[in-house]
């Protein structure tokens, strides 16, 4: 396979150092932990620990998420016009890691209040806070990846990184929360201490994070193509003008909700439907994650020899079978369930990579179609979307379970293990359909480069 290379400038065609990907990993591990936390405790703590019902819980991620139909575009509108010597970027981390800090800190305790109007006002004001913080550290974060090399398999590279920090990032916290839970006996001060360690944990990975790439970023500061002052409005309706990009999108979009959907339920199929204690669900996750970040490598290694769609249509079905015998587990059958975990994540780990890997040449496409590069509103886009899909698909588990517990328990444990396998499974199909619509191949990215090329050294009025 021949490997394709354009050379817009020396700084940017040379290969990332391992200083910035290992500094930008720190970063996004950092995030990762309070992520990874939410996904797979928030719901059970609201539940089980706060004692919000489970519609009520639901309903409180799904307004945080709601939510981020403002936040998320507007941040990345405004950080694609942010103008300053540190770039459009890196202002961004750096006011925004404490604010994030105290929001991960403060969902995880429980407040001295009795009523559930009182727990459901306080948790919403929570989670609209905590993921504005998130995104103003998100969406800057993945644009500097996008930002800091146009090379097809260096972006890929990058993006592996990326995928291994999260998922990494996850099982520290799965670990983490493990090591707390043991150690203190009382459930409410285990979560605050497991908020408090997470929100210092991260505050110090984006400094990190901040301290270790601008040294390579800083060249891009000067060719960086600047964008229009058009409105959010219509940014956003030229974004989904985008063919690549709505292809992008419904990737995203199907494989991440089908895995949390699965990570959400996990609590309540190993303790309700195997009759398992708290640490089997944590070390099920930990199979999950572990087998994802060993499986990264070889993706990566498989996409620079074949392409981004291949790699998810080898992944896809393997994590669509381990899905489908989740729900046919039977209590008792712990080792197949541990098999099970880790046979979905070597699937899942096509998932936290090409996604995110094709982004930054739909970004390219983009500049080519309109002259203009807005890295902040396609991410922004992209992550509002999850966010939101995520948050719908929860808020509806927790409206079943909560319809199933009025039934009876053997109702509650069939909602379950439906939520857990069959519903990720539909969503994995759909994520397949939209790779196999996604247009730009290797060569078609090379030749967009060749183009950008061009662009830049005879630059032209685009229409």
């Amino acid at each position: 396979m021949v490997k394709y290379r354009t050379s817009l400038s020396v700084d940017m065609s040379k290969r990332l150092s391992f200083q910035t990907k290992f500094t930008y990993g720190v970063g996004e591990l950092g995030t990762a932990i309070p992520i990874g936390l939410s996904i797979f405790y928030l719901l059970f703590f609201l539940t089980e620990v706060v004692g919000l019902s489970p519609t009520l819980a639901g309903t409180v991620l799904l307004l945080g998420r709601v939510w981020d139909a403002v936040n998320d575009p507007v941040i990345g509108w405004l950080s694609d016009r942010t103008r300053s010597r540190w770039g459009r970027r890196y202002p961004w981390l750096v006011l925004g890691a404490l604010p994030l800090g105290f929001f991960c800190f403060m969902q995880w305790i429980v407040p001295p209040l009795e009523s559930q109007t009182s727990l459901f006002i306080y948790y919403v004001l929570m989670a609209m806070g905590g993921y504005a913080a998130f995104s103003v550290i998100i969406l800057p974060m993945v644009a500097i990846a996008t930002e800091l090399t146009p090379d097809y398999d260096e972006r890929t590279s990058i993006m592996s990184v990326r995928s291994a920090a999260n998922i990494i990032g996850s099982v520290v916290g799965l670990v983490l929360a493990q090591i707390i839970f043991a150690l203190v006996e009382n459930t409410r001060r285990q979560y605050m201490i497991l908020g408090g360690v997470s929100a210092i944990v991260i505050v110090l990975a984006i400094a990190v994070c901040v301290v270790g790439t601008y040294g390579q970023y800083r060249p891009v500061l000067k060719q960086q193509t600047q964008t229009s002052g058009h409105s959010v409005g219509f940014q956003l309706r030229r974004v989904f003008q985008n063919r690549a990009f709505r292809w992008v999108m419904g990737v995203y979009l199907c494989s991440w909700v089908g895995v949390q959907v699965t990570a959400a339920m996990l609590p309540y199929f190993v303790t309700d439907w195997m009759h398992l204690g708290e640490q089997h669900f944590t070390q099920m996750a930990i199979a999950v994650q572990g087998s994802s970040v060993a499986m990264l490598p070889f993706w990566l290694w498989i996409t620079k020899r074949t392409s981004k769609q291949m790699v998810y249509f080898i992944g896809a079905p393997i994590a669509l079978i381990g899905v489908g015998l989740l729900g046919l587990v039977q209590p008792g059958q712990v080792v197949s369930m541990y098999i099970v975990g880790a046979t979905i994540g070597v699937g899942v780990s096509t998932f936290y990579l090409v996604p995110f890997a094709m982004l930054p040449d739909v970004i390219d496409d983009e500049e080519v179609r309109t002259g203009e590069r807005q890295e902040g509103m396609f991410i922004s886009l992209m992550v509002f979307l999850q966010k939101v899909g995520v948050a719908i698909a929860i808020f509806l588990s927790g409206w079943m379970l909560d319809w199933a517990d009025q039934i009876g328990p053997d109702t509650r444990l069939s909602v379950i293990r439906l939520l857990a396998s069959a519903l990720p499974g539909l969503l994995i199909f759909g994520g397949v359909y939209c790779v196999y619509r996604y247009p730009l191949t290797r060569r078609a990215h090379h030749r967009i480069r060749l183009q950008l090329e061009r662009n830049r050294k005879h630059p032209h009025k685009i229409p």
